[in-house]
């Protein structure tokens, strides 16, 4: 674990290539409280980044307004070469954009693995019109869980897990969707350092596997870890984008979180 949680950033990508998810001049209002205020991201299929700023400044909202959770009142956000301004949450989800939420969400009354046939069912099957099997939804389920070493709790409740399996159910729920692109909103809150390297280990798995993924998070340790490229948002405007060993040293960076 430790060489993953220190292993250098070497990776590099086309900037020709259309981005998976771009992002133009977003806004959001909450009454006169400025939210977001005209933000541009544009992030490359296959990227891991790394997405931070202090309380308050507008990455849930960011967050909320690409998975379709809110809409932005002004700007795009397109997905795939999409504009997807207006589609609901859960169609943007067919499309191959997944999130996990900072507070675990599991259907308490079904086990763990009936957990993962939801989004089997209703995004999987549904993106591709078929109708899966009793024998293929088990296979399938227990692959995903395989990815979170949570195979072998298929038949528990999601309430005889501990704080960290709770984290690895609530990412493998969106993974089960087969995204493209997964948010990961801060899935490492309350964990002990061990368990932050567990998530870290595994993220940087999934994203092996091709998919691209945005990690929200206050663990710098994780996140400089985890990320071959820095966002930082301060009162809903982007003020930093780059390479992490970089951004972290900028003024701007270090005045807001450590005073100026």
């Amino acid at each position: 674990m430790s060489q993953i949680m220190g292993q250098p950033v070497t990776e590099t990508f086309d900037d020709v290539a259309p981005p998976l998810l771009a992002i133009e001049q977003l806004g959001k209002r909450f009454g006169g409280f400025v939210a977001l205020d005209t933000v541009d991201l544009s992030v490359p299929a296959g990227q891991r980044l790394g997405l931070i700023g202090p309380n308050g400044s507008g990455k849930s909202t960011l967050v909320n307004c690409i998975s379709g959770t809110l809409q932005n009142e002004t700007g795009s956000v397109s997905f795939g070469g999409r504009r997807v301004d207006g589609v609901p949450a859960h169609q943007r989800a067919r499309l191959g954009l997944a999130r996990s939420f900072q507070l675990p969400r599991p259907f308490r009354s079904m086990t763990v693995a009936e957990n993962i046939r939801v989004p089997l069912l209703y995004t999987v099957g549904a993106r591709h019109g078929v109708h899966l099997t009793s024998s293929e939804l088990e296979d399938r389920c227990l692959e995903v869980l395989s990815l979170v070493a949570l195979q072998d709790k298929a038949k528990k409740s999601p309430l005889d897990l501990t704080q960290v399996e709770m984290r690895k159910l609530e990412l493998a729920r969106a993974m089960a969707a087969e995204p493209k692109l997964l948010i990961a909103d801060e899935s490492m809150a309350g964990l002990s350092h061990s368990e932050v390297e567990d998530i870290v280990a595994l993220l940087i798995r999934l994203n092996q596997r091709g998919i691209t993924i945005i990690m929200i998070e206050h663990i710098m340790r994780a996140v400089m870890a985890f990320s071959q490229r820095l966002v930082v948002l301060v009162s809903g405007r982007k003020i930093a984008d780059g390479a992490p060993d970089d951004v972290i040293k900028d003024k701007d960076v270090v005045g807001a979180y450590l005073g100026t």
